[in-house]
């Protein structure tokens, strides 16, 4: 198992996850403020979530294979997904 292609794959979920998230104006101002421009941004930080789930994607498919790849990108998926619940549960409040 090599772990720096699922540091990748979880990386570039969690970065992806971000990007969507960001992509949809309610959070996109939250975090910036409802001062910034959202609809110049909002295409190209949806492509940037697709292309980093993809880029995952294609980690955990050279780490093992078309048969178990699959399966362990819908973990590395969730496995970021909580990560990044977690994270803004914990920064919210303190923002």
């Amino acid at each position: 198992m090599n772990a720096l292609l699922l540091l990748t794959a979880f990386v570039c979920a969690f970065a992806g996850f971000v990007a969507l998230s960001l992509g949809m104006e309610r959070h996109f101002h939250d975090v910036l403020g409802p001062q910034r421009p959202f609809a110049r941004w909002q295409p190209w930080l949806r492509a940037a979530g697709i292309a980093g789930l993809l880029l995952a994607l294609a980690a955990c498919l050279l780490e093992r294979g078309l048969a178990q790849g699959w399966v362990l990108w819908l973990g590395v998926l969730t496995a970021a997904a909580l990560a990044q619940m977690l994270a803004l549960s914990y920064a919210w409040p303190h923002r």
